[in-house]
């Protein structure tokens, strides 16, 4: 296994316990996803990739504030030598090394901690600023749930980039689109709902979307009248990709949002509310590329994995693939050229 490098900001002194740090190095024997350099210093941060991992959502019910949900971050940083033997070895996935010889500054700035002594632990905040600071930075970040919920500080962070709305593409089982759920408007159940509400996003496409979706009818109606592009999984099967990528306008900017139950369970078992009918790993690899290809992907999130629920870990395995897969396209697409 290459070596890895570690850099840390400063460690808070006690009278400043309540001021924790944006993120914290991972808590795994690997340390970080893909070899990568740990650096949770983000005020001088230089990288073209930042690996994030934002455990904790907001959560419905006390018992869910330790869902399993929380543990997939370090899982998939775990799983780095299944998702990647080598960063040297030929990606037939990507068509050669993942980072394909080139200069590419890949870092792991760890994950956004949760703080016991704050009211809801203060970590939504941390996270849109620390996503906030990787923007500003230059750099794309890829970030592991945690449950849906956690997107949201990302949304919100992405006003970072200024210029034309954002397009959004989820994968998803699921529309999210509910507004609340027990006084909670930031969970799991509601990230596209708080999208539509920011200046900055733009269309949004929603795709491999099946049976009842969480289609109440007030979500449902509420996407229609936003103009959401909800594209059931059926549509994907029957119609191929490239028919999806067609409908997405060419020359944007997009954030890509999944959640592991947009994929067949077959495929991605560890999750909390599997589907049959999901799309499959080269359906989401395929958008992927063709995003990346027609337009700027600024960012992608994969969420909602539970480990206790995997078998063999494929499906944190799966995720890290599709990091990968974006990785490689957006080196041989020219993103990170300098």
């Amino acid at each position: 296994m290459p070596a890895m490098t570690v850099r840390f900001s400063a460690c808070p002194k006690r009278s400043q316990m309540t001021t924790m740090p944006l993120t914290v190095p991972a808590a795994t024997s690997y340390g970080s996803f893909l070899y990568s350099t740990v650096d949770t210093d983000l005020d001088s941060l230089a990288a073209d990739i930042a690996f994030l991992g934002i455990p904790h959502g907001s959560a419905y019910t006390p018992d869910a504030l330790s869902n399993d949900q929380i543990n997939a971050p370090d899982t998939i940083r775990r799983m780095t030598d299944r998702v990647s033997r080598s960063l040297e070895r030929h990606d037939f996935d990507v068509g050669g090394p993942i980072y394909d010889n080139r200069p590419v500054r890949a870092v792991d700035v760890g994950n956004v901690p949760y703080d016991l002594e704050v009211p809801g632990g203060g970590h939504f905040a941390r996270a849109e600023e620390a996503v906030r600071k990787i923007l500003k930075a230059g750099a794309m970040p890829i970030t592991f749930g945690g449950d849906h919920g956690i997107p949201i500080p990302i949304f919100r962070a992405l006003s970072e980039l200024g210029g034309d709305p954002i397009t959004l593409v989820q994968i998803d089982a699921h529309i999210d689109w509910r507004n609340e759920v027990n006084g909670v408007h930031d969970g799991l159940s509601s990230p596209i709902r708080r999208a539509s509400e920011m200046a900055h996003i733009g269309e949004i496409f929603q795709i491999g979307i099946r049976a009842q979706g969480s289609g109440r009818p007030e979500e449902y109606e509420a996407a229609m009248a936003y103009g959401a592009q909800i594209i059931p999984a059926f549509e994907v099967h029957d119609g191929g990709v490239d028919a999806v990528l067609a409908r997405i306008p060419a020359g944007g900017r997009y954030y890509i949002t999944i959640d592991a139950d947009g994929l067949d369970p077959s495929e991605a078992p560890g999750v909390e509310g599997p589907a049959p009918g999901g799309l499959t790993f080269h359906q989401c690899r395929r958008l992927i590329h063709g995003l990346v290809g027609k337009g700027r992907v600024v960012g992608m999130d994969i969420v909602e994995i539970t480990p206790a629920r995997d078998v063999n870990n494929i499906t944190s395995i799966v995720a890290g693939r599709l990091a990968v897969n974006l990785i490689g396209a957006a080196v041989r697409a020219g993103y990170f050229d300098r």
